[in-house]
């Protein structure tokens, strides 16, 4: 008996240390399920899109989409999920610019036709990249970040290090170590994950006003670690709970409205304070 009991010990070990390796090599694949075609812009349907080539400092070539902005309104600085491409978000780039509200949204390495594969440091330098080409196209005081999922660690960074008008968070999280966690409670995490977007330590660096979106049934990044976010976050800073939404349909509860109302507020300069609002049944 006790020979069994070692050898059935003994044989979930090794299946256990197995599983380890495999998430341990795979995980990049994982974390960036992207889709590396480059959509042609024509198909984007978006009214004076353009295509914009841009080099990282490592040398990396980007696409990049720009939308110009009307004349007074903003430029939204997007940085997307992970998974995809630009391409995927052609409706919700509809949406966000009806209004006039400009975008540059560039398709991180190894997406869209961007050159280079995914991690946290060439994200990180691929968002530096954006930032520098979209100021010197329309300056730094029309610029908001945007961060979508994944995005919001990027675009968190980002902010952080360089000046923006405001900052737009959907979906974030504390760290995709701890969104990883919660898949895998088994697996020590903190000690394999190469790519840990530490958003809860970026976070204070970050004194541009903030707007976080997050549905409760989020079934990909927990409700709980957006309210966590937020209450390590500097004023002025203001969430959004959308009761009835989930992870990447935000903007069919009415995203895109409490968006704009928030860039007016910006511009009125009456976002203050900390508030917490919940988003009508659209």
């Amino acid at each position: 008996m006790r020979r069994i009991l070692k050898s059935l010990l003994v044989g979930g070990l090794v299946a256990y240390v197995a599983m380890l390796g495999l998430l341990y090599v795979k995980q990049r694949e994982l974390l960036y399920p992207r889709n590396p075609a480059r959509a042609e812009i024509a198909s984007a349907n978006l009214p004076g899109v353009e295509e914009v080539g841009l080099t990282a400092a490592d040398g990396v070539k980007l696409v990049a989409w720009m939308v110009p902005p009307r004349e007074g309104k903003p430029v939204l600085l997007y940085f997307h999920g992970n998974a995809g491409n630009l391409a995927s978000r052609r409706a919700r780039f509809r949406s966000l610019t009806q209004d006039g509200t400009g975008l540059f949204a560039v398709n991180y390495r190894g997406y869209g036709g961007s050159g280079g594969t995914p991690s946290e440091e060439g994200l990180a330098q691929d968002a530096r990249a954006a930032y520098a080409a979209a100021v010197a196209r329309f300056g730094a005081e029309r610029l908001v970040g945007y961060g979508e999922s994944l995005g919001t660690g990027v675009v968190l960074k980002l902010a952080a290090e360089r000046p923006l008008k405001a900052v737009i968070l959907e979906a974030p999280y504390l760290s995709t170590a701890a969104v990883a966690q919660q898949l895998y409670p088994y697996v020590p995490v903190s000690w394999l994950m190469h790519d840990q977007f530490r958003s809860d330590r970026a976070i204070g660096g970050v004194k541009a006003p903030l707007l976080f979106l997050h549905g409760v049934r989020d079934g990909v990044i927990p409700y709980s670690q957006g309210e966590a976010l937020f209450a390590l976050a500097n004023p002025p800073k203001r969430f959004v709970r959308f009761p009835e939404g989930s992870h990447e349909n935000l903007p069919a509860h009415g995203a895109v409205p409490q968006i704009r109302r928030f860039l007016a507020d910006v511009a009125a300069g009456t976002v203050t304070g900390s508030e917490t609002l919940v988003a009508a049944a659209p």
